[in-house]
């Protein structure tokens, strides 16, 4: 266990390369618990702030219907096809919802920032478009791993 420990931190992600990281990538997965326990992974866009991780989720989801009873949540953004090329971060705590839920583009400061890096990185637009369907959850995660199986070559 300890020589596993070794290398993992050998090859986790420094803070820069972990911002890099999360800030190029598009789609996480999210894990939430249902009502009854059982686990739920769906696929997500999001985007990093270098501090957050937001989460623009239609709310008539189960994963919605999952936070909301239980916000605590991992999030998987991984890239890489071959083993050497392997890289990835998961991320993990509670959401807290932001802004109007579902969101219509009542001004909530607090979203300026997500939503601008959001409607850039995925619609290539200078301002978010809102259709009444999805809304914000905000990840400050309580605990970060990383990975870059790029660095093995190195070690």
């Amino acid at each position: 266990m300890a020589a596993t420990q070794r290398r993992g931190r050998r090859i986790m992600m420094t803070p820069a390369e972990l911002d890099e990281f999360l800030a190029s990538q598009r789609t996480c997965r999210v894990a939430t618990v249902s009502s009854d326990g059982s686990p739920h992974v769906s696929t997500l866009w999001f985007v990093w702030d270098g501090t957050c991780l937001w989460l623009y989720s239609i709310t008539r989801s189960r994963r919605w219907a999952d936070l909301l009873k239980d916000p605590r949540i991992a999030v998987v953004i991984d890239a890489g096809e071959e083993y050497g090329e392997l890289r990835g971060a998961e991320l993990s705590g509670a959401v807290e919802f932001v802004g109007e839920s579902p969101r219509a583009g009542e001004p909530v400061p607090e979203l300026d920032a997500p939503e601008q890096l959001f409607a850039r990185k995925n619609f290539a637009m200078d301002e978010m478009v809102h259709d009444g369907r999805h809304a914000w959850a905000r990840l400050t995660p309580d605990k970060i791993a990383s990975w870059d199986f790029r660095k093995l070559a190195s070690l």
